[in-house]
């Protein structure tokens, strides 16, 4: 008998064994490092891109830009040269999504405060009312942190290029003349190779979520 249970105990032992490492196996099966995709034209809805690159399938990357800060300092993609960045677009004025985007986008901007990879981008789309002095005066209500957060104003065409040329995120609404309006609540990822990552509800805190998880997945591709 007593043979029995010593024959039992080291199979039990030997069956548990064998138990932790399927589990091991399946777990590490299941949480294989999956990429974020890298999206193209063509994989948008055409409602959001012009119809120039509508049928883009590679190659696609966010254009030079020239633009000015809160502080009256030109940036140009050069200052988010090697970074992964978020962008939108917004007005200051705007009273419906725009305040949502912008305390999401400065929770953003808590998580990661001491992430020197990781700048923010934000877009005026009123850019003859959001002037320089304007945009100074909501960057300090909302708590921006100069070195993080642009938020930049400049020529109206070239903005509204950017957002349907570049970053694929508005419906069209002209090319940027004086009447010319477009507002959308995506923020886009950008990779350190001008890549678009991602898209995301910034009016949703479930997406703002994701886009925090999906800014961890995209780091671990300047790690391996």
């Amino acid at each position: 008998m007593l043979s029995f249970f010593k024959d039992y105990k080291i199979f039990g032992i030997v069956f548990g064994v064998i138990s932790l490492i399927i589990i091991f196996i399946i777990y590490n099966t299941l949480n294989v490092y999956q990429p974020l995709p890298i999206y193209q034209p063509a994989m948008v809805s055409t409602a959001l891109v012009d119809s120039t690159i509508q049928h883009q399938r590679k190659y696609h990357k966010i254009g030079d830009f020239s633009l000015v800060n809160q502080n009256g300092r030109t940036i140009t993609q050069k200052d988010y040269q090697d970074k992964i960045y978020i962008a939108d677009f917004f007005f200051t004025t705007c009273q419906t999504i725009c305040p949502i985007m912008t305390n999401h986008m400065a929770i953003i901007q808590k998580e990661l405060i001491q992430d020197d990879d990781v700048m923010l981008l934000s877009h005026s789309v009123t850019p003859e009312i959001d002037t320089v002095a304007q945009l100074k005066r909501y960057a300090l209500k909302k708590g921006v942190n100069d070195k993080k957060w642009n938020l930049v104003t400049g020529d109206k065409k070239e903005i509204y290029k950017l957002a349907r040329k570049s970053y694929l995120a508005v419906k069209d609404n002209g090319d940027g003349g004086p009447f010319d309006m477009v507002h959308t609540e995506n923020f886009m990822l950008i990779d350190k190779k001008r890549q678009i990552r991602g898209f995301y509800d910034g009016t949703d805190p479930e997406d703002i979520s994701r886009l925090l998880d999906d800014i961890q997945i995209l780091k671990q591709e300047y790690t391996q």
